[in-house]
């Protein structure tokens, strides 16, 4: 497979309703949002996860498309699958190995890329105990985030089942006593949901990059076709109803590229749409607007005028 030559910048347009998009752990899993100015987020790392899972789910056992970062896996594990391909017949079962010289370190590093899909998409820190180096990615993802200011929700879950003989007792007490008491000792926990968010996501590919760790055009396809269907294999009744809604690639001619990233990025707008006008969210007129509660409250476009010389617009949906 030849590697990709050309870079390639895309516009992720993505939407969540009734559902959490990417908890906070360290908020009590709320959204997580930019506390500045209410904006949700969505972490390059959950993308890159949803991805992964994706990738697993529709390609997995297919040479060269194993997945690096596995729920549950244990990386050094893998690492040692390396070194028993490179020193075939010697004993690699030691809690620390390490490459004997560069060569040997490149063809470990290569090992890794050659068979893992992750690894040679994202790049990966892989220098824990049994070490294979160190590979970075060609294809870069950022923060996703709201397109307008999110309102989280927090909503209680109730049970009719009782997990022991004495919370049966409390309970049967509660009844007896008051509504509240027999509220209480039915709550089982709180979610947190997005009533409805639409979310944008920047991502970079750069060609030089996919030249160390032979990221090809067929990854690239692959890559795309992740990024489209990914929340198709993801739902849940934490995540709600998520849907990748637009992604817009713009092809370079060449592999360092023929225009900036920012400059591209800026053509493609999202406007708030309201009694068939559209305007630029946030503006004074929309005050007295609902709330967006589908994607047909919002209107994409993209500037498809003076593009620059060698770039080219790929609207995949």
């Amino acid at each position: 497979m030849p590697d990709l030559a050309q870079r390639h910048d895309f516009v992720l347009i993505f939407d969540v309703k009734n559902g959490n998009p990417n908890g906070d752990p360290d908020a009590g899993n709320l959204p997580r949002l930019d506390p500045e100015t209410g904006h949700g987020l969505v972490s390059d790392v959950s993308l890159k996860r949803k991805i992964r899972n994706y990738m697993e789910i529709a390609h997995g056992g297919e040479s060269g498309r194993a997945i690096y970062v596995q729920e549950g896996a244990i990386l050094n594990e893998k690492h040692r699958e390396a070194y028993k391909a490179i020193r075939p017949g010697e004993k690699v079962d030691g809690a620390k190995l390490n490459p004997h010289g560069d060569e040997e370190a490149d063809k470990l590093r290569r090992f890794m890329c050659d068979n893992f899909f992750d690894v040679r998409t994202f790049g990966a820190v892989m220098s824990t105990g049994i070490n294979c180096g160190q590979v970075r990615g060609p294809v870069q993802m950022t923060f996703a985030q709201s397109v307008e200011p999110i309102v989280p929700q927090e909503i209680s879950i109730t049970r009719m089942a009782a997990t022991t003989a004495r919370e049966k007792e409390e309970r049967r007490e509660g009844e007896v006593d008051d509504d509240n008491a027999r509220t209480e000792n039915r709550t089982m926990g709180r979610k947190h949901i997005v009533p409805y968010g639409l979310y944008r996501a920047h991502g970079f590919i750069s060609a030089k990059l996919a030249e160390r760790t032979g990221f090809s055009d067929d990854d690239l396809a692959l890559l795309m076709e992740a990024l489209e269907a990914m929340f198709e294999h993801d739902h849940s009744a934490a995540r709600g109803e998520m849907a990748t809604r637009k992604l817009i690639v713009f092809r370079h001619a060449t592999a360092l590229g023929n225009a900036p990233a920012h400059s591209l990025f800026d053509r493609v707008k999202i406007w708030r749409a309201f009694k068939g006008e559209t305007y630029e969210p946030g503006s004074e007129r929309l005050d007295n607007a609902p709330p967006a509660r589908a994607f047909s409250d919002y209107a994409v476009t993209i500037d498809r005028e003076n593009m620059p010389d060698g770039v080219e617009i790929i609207e995949r949906l």
